[in-house]
């Protein structure tokens, strides 16, 4: 059988002031367009459909519209990752399952026998699938607390969830079936570009929510993972697993990433054989660090690609930020950068008030005035500050 695997949409994410709902209806369609040329018998997507628990209606409608358009030609199984809301897909979980071949969203870490285990019976292709969606650090499983496995740490606590999974499928899938585990954690040993942001959620990736490849269990054929934006193998682990990646670079950390889908073709006790179809849509993000008259040289390269300028600079410019954005249409960030020594003085506090001071700084950091209500906030937390030590 042939499936698709596909992660991280993050439906409704937003890039600065720039709304990105059209390059998420290419790119779902996209999505699509390589599911039916590649006459996948399953999809699977690793969590993260929409970009926040409560998506707005739009973002609503757009994501669960391509879970549905996927299902009209085969089953779809999707997990909660960190970004998304897991009662929202149990509420939604019975409304979708009988859309086309069926969309099975799965929220909760359950037991493998309350729903969490999907075979042919459910799905109506001979594969099983465990699904394991993200786990967060506080919440309590029940089955595992019954197992005395709970008190350990995170990596423990995800080592034992899939442990239990694997046991459930090797013994449901048996030699006619092929076994398959969906699941929404980070593996130690990834490679992530943190020179810039990056659209996981920083507090998710971090080494209190990190499993040891060991936690990848050995029964599957293959291990469809999501979390991790940048696509790549899963490092270390025991059968063939990947990091799908995200369909758009998110922000400036992903910028360059080549995004795809992950296409396995598998058959019962043979190895998967996995390759990636690299996805085209998606407008570029660019990263740039010159003088302004360079910057501006490269109108005609730069004006279609989301921007992230860095302007070298000598001098106060407060003219920067407007002349940036009209120049270019998609402009995310615009700095000024003076060298240490020409504008080391300039932030000695001397005789000056701190929120004259602070002006200072932020017009030399973002080459504009800083707004009212900041400065505001400013007085107000040097007014709490002052009371607070008198």
């Amino acid at each position: 059988m042939k499936i698709l695997h596909t992660s991280d949409w993050h439906v409704g994410r937003r890039l600065g002031r720039h709304d990105r709902a059209e390059e998420y209806r290419d790119v779902l369609a996209e999505v699509v367009r390589v599911a039916d040329e590649e006459t996948v018998d399953l999809v699977l997507v690793s969590g993260d459909v929409f970009d926040r628990p409560m998506p707005t209606v739009d973002a609503l409608t757009l994501g669960l519209g391509a879970l549905v358009t996927l299902a009209e030609r085969r089953p779809v199984v999707a997990v909660s990752g960190n970004h998304d809301s897991a009662e929202l897909f149990d509420a939604l979980a019975p409304l979708l399952r009988h859309q086309g071949a069926g969309v099975h969203l799965v929220g909760m870490i359950r037991r493998p026998d309350e729903g969490n285990l999907l075979g042919p019976d459910e799905l109506g292709v001979p594969a099983v699938v465990a699904c394991f969606p993200f786990l967060r650090e506080g919440r309590v499983v029940d089955f595992m607390m019954e197992a005395g496995q709970w008190y350990g740490a995170y990596a423990e606590r995800v080592a034992g969830i899939c442990a239990a999974y694997n046991r459930a499928l090797v013994e449901r899938a048996g030699s006619d079936l092929v076994p398959v585990l969906v699941a929404h954690f980070m593996v130690s040993g990834v490679k992530v570009d943190r020179s810039a942001p990056r659209g996981e959620r920083e507090l998710h990736i971090g080494d209190a929510y990190t499993a040891t490849p060991q936690a990848v269990p050995p029964g599957p054929q293959y291990v469809a993972m999501g979390h991790i934006h940048a696509p790549q193998p899963v490092p270390s682990a025991p059968v063939p697993a990947e990091y799908a990646g995200s369909l758009l670079s998110l922000d400036f950390g992903e910028a360059g990433e080549q995004k795809r889908v992950v296409i396995v073709e598998a058959e019962p006790g043979r190895r998967a054989v996995v390759r990636s179809v690299p996805l085209k849509a998606g407008r570029r993000l660019v990263r740039v660090t010159d003088t302004w008259d360079a910057i501006a040289g490269r109108v005609g390269e730069l004006a279609d690609a989301y921007l992230d300028l860095t302007v070298r600079t000598t001098a106060t410019d407060t003219g920067l930020a407007e002349r940036a954005r009209e120049a270019f249409p998609y402009l995310v960030n615009v700095r000024a950068h003076r060298p240490a020594a020409e504008r080391g003085e300039r932030f000695v506090k001397g005789h000056r008030s701190w929120p004259e001071l602070y002006v200072d700084y932020f017009r030399s950091e973002h080459a504009e005035e800083p707004p009212d209500d900041l400065l505001m906030l400013l007085r107000e937390v040097l007014e709490e500050a002052a009371d607070a030590s008198a």
